[in-house]
């Protein structure tokens, strides 16, 4: 047995949550892309969905607003956690309150 396997794995997103938390993105970022057209691995920094660490920001206090979560600016995860739609939509999914 792996050292993956022997973990318990956290709850993945299903597509609703994939696609809400999406539309959450481009909400909040009045972003000129659909939500739909955002791949679920796509990065969301730089050559990927090109935002920046003030985008980040913002998706982080609207996640927080919306899921009850508590994300925290200096945290060491918050770059795997805003790596991609669906490591954030992961993450809710494990941690949401709400």
């Amino acid at each position: 047995m792996s050292e993956l396997t022997a973990q318990a794995p956290s709850p993945p997103a299903d597509a609703a949550l994939l696609r809400e938390v999406a539309e959450l993105v481009v909400s909040a970022l009045n972003l000129e892309v659909a939500a739909a057209d955002i791949e679920p691995d796509q990065a969301l920094y730089g050559d990927g969905l090109g935002l920046d660490s003030i985008d980040i920001l913002e998706i982080a206090l609207v996640v927080s607003k919306q899921y009850g979560l508590q994300l925290r600016a200096g945290d060491e995860e918050n770059h795997a956690i805003f790596h991609s739609l669906r490591s954030l939509s992961d993450h809710i999914a494990a941690q949401r309150t709400k």
